[in-house]
């Protein structure tokens, strides 16, 4: 047996038995050994993508969703550095990815050898561990090196901690492919009751007690974990619980749904000042609450890893693995004083839309309200995951995710369908038009591929609708040009040349026929960014108006 194929095929047969389910191929010749394989390997789903990006993202999205590391293959040179800002949004997620880096041998680096780039340590310091693995060689003692390396890179992935990704940069010599020959100067064959070494992970660390109080708030953002378990002791406490969509913690009596606009309104935030606020993940979207986190007099910050942990504000006074949040005694007039004024804001803001015709932050609410439950709802980073925070009312049953790692329009299509793939159940996503054509390529699909139950719903409003809420928008001489970014794209055209079904939706009681089918699906929603801009103003106002009015 060639050496490429031996290490190939014993990397790939450790990783299954450390857990590995999902592989994501992007085609190329050096990495020929990984992918035959992967192929050749019946425990494994392959996914295959013509596009290294697309590529990584799908990765990502399986990860996501799976919460298990998956791996990523691809050929040296430039397919690799495509592989970056998925590796980077990982780091920053928390998801854990098995990047497997073909690359040609030592003797072909520096020569101008065609494919050829320095891929050692390629992703720097987002990586969690990188391992240049080494020629692989006809000699006793290279399969114990190869699986526990297969077990190091799985279990580093994964955390538990601190999950993220992995580097295995794996140089291959010609021939690349089988030869025909099976034999090895050892036995290839692995632990047959399982991986190679077996990973034990500690108990769960002493929880942080903390001082009985019913004016305390608990704060919930993207990546959050345990995050029934802290809700329900909040509830017990009185506290209010302010969630992100994607925190998950958005249901029940005491989630305030209108948190943002509440904190925008400074009588109620300076009369809300809490005793106690405990934050779960990554909060990041709302101005306002990022403020008021300032004034806390006690900001515990839960991170599973201590050595990082999420403090934008710089407002923490405390870091824990876990927190006991206990019963208070007294009333609940402090939980009654949130209540009030988010069932008056909801009410504003409500009127606001219903009277608006099919707007984007209606589209959020509607949509959220619509799909059924054990649905998969997968947010773009720019404009839908705001509307969503600004619009969605409290409800159970639904799972929100978001690239919110470094919150950028990246690969949100690919990583969509990667989540979806490892959803159990059926799924949607909500974006913005530049974030859609910016990840097109996530639609190429060949015949052999898993296929998502996928509908994607596009906000077309002809280019970057954030912008106009931003200041920018004063800047009416190059706005249009340098922000606005319109483009004038027929995204029916784009559905057209993938085969993928596409409908338009122009009116409100359309939504929920269109949300209707199975497989891979497009539904676009158009609207006009300055509209869009006057009702979130709109919206702001009435929510502000009637929180003053019950104060």
């Amino acid at each position: 047996m060639n050496p490429a194929t031996a290490l190939a095929t014993v990397l790939i047969d450790e990783l299954v038995r450390c857990g590995l389910t999902d592989v994501v191929l992007a085609p190329g010749s050096r990495s020929a050994p990984l992918a035959l394989a992967v192929h050749a390997d019946s425990r494994i789903r392959l996914h295959v993508r013509v596009d290294e990006r697309s590529a990584s993202f799908l990765a990502l999205g399986l990860a996501r969703r799976g919460e298990r590391p998956v791996a990523l293959i691809c050929t040296s040179g430039t397919a690799a550095a495509n592989f970056h800002p998925a590796v980077i949004e990982a780091h920053e997620s928390g998801v854990p990815l098995l990047l497997l880096t073909a690359d040609r041998p030592p003797e072909l680096r520096d020569t101008g050898a065609s494919q050829t780039i320095d891929q050692i340590k390629l992703y720097g310091t987002a990586v969690r561990w990188f391992s240049e693995v080494g020629l692989p060689e006809d000699r006793p003692g290279q399969v114990a090196y190869w699986r526990s390396l297969a077990c190091r890179a799985y279990q580093r992935s994964l955390g538990p901690t601190d999950p993220g990704p992995v580097q295995l940069n794996l140089s291959f010599r010609e021939p690349l492919i089988p030869d025909g020959d099976a034999s090895w100067c050892e036995s290839l064959e692995g632990d047959a009751n399982g991986p190679w070494i077996r990973a034990r992970v500690a108990p769960p660390a002493v929880a942080l007690h903390l001082p009985p109080t019913r004016r305390g708030v608990l704060v919930v953002g993207d990546g959050a974990s345990n995050v029934r378990r802290y809700v329900a002791a909040a509830g017990m406490a009185g506290w209010p619980v302010l969630s992100e969509p994607n925190g998950g913690a958005r249901y029940g009596d005491h989630a305030m749904s209108t948190y943002h606009f509440l904190l925008g309104t400074p009588e109620f935030a300076d009369r809300h000042r809490p005793e106690l606020v405990v934050t779960l993940g990554r909060p990041g979207l709302s101005r306002s609450l990022l403020n008021w986190l300032r004034h806390a007099d006690e900001h515990i910050v839960v991170a599973p890893d201590l050595t990082r942990w999420p403090d934008p504000t710089r407002s923490a006074t405390q870091v824990a693995q876990a927190v006991e949040i206990p019963v208070a005694a007294g009333d609940d007039a402090w939980l009654h004083s949130w209540r009030r004024a988010d069932n008056a804001a909801r009410a504003a803001i409500d009127e606001v839309l219903d009277g608006a015709g099919l707007s984007e932050p209606r589209l959020a609410r509607d949509l959220v309200d619509m799909l059924p439950n054990g649905s998969l709802l997968f947010s773009g980073s720019s404009m839908p995951i705001r509307d969503l925070d600004q619009a969605m009312r409290p409800r159970r049953g639904l799972r929100v995710l978001a690239n919110r790692g470094t919150a950028g329009i990246d690969g949100v299509v690919s990583t969509a369908m990667g989540a979806a793939l490892a959803h159990n159940g059926p799924a949607y996503a909500l974006m913005g038009d530049l974030t859609f054509l910016h990840d097109q390529n996530g639609l190429i699909l060949g015949p052999r591929e898993p296929r998502p139950d996928l509908c994607v719903v596009v906000v077309n409003n002809d280019g970057g609708g954030i912008f106009s809420l931003l200041p920018q928008a004063a800047l009416r001489g190059p706005f249009e040009r340098v922000f606005g970014t319109a483009h004038g794209v027929d995204l029916a055209h784009v559905a057209a040349a993938t085969g993928t079904p596409y409908t338009f939706v122009s009116e409100p009681d359309q939504l929920s026929k269109a949300l209707r089918g199975e497989g891979l699906r497009i539904v676009e929603v158009r609207s006009d960014r300055e509209s869009n801009a006057v009702l979130h103003a709109m919206m702001r106002d009435a929510a502000h108006a009637a929180i003053r009015e019950v104060m």
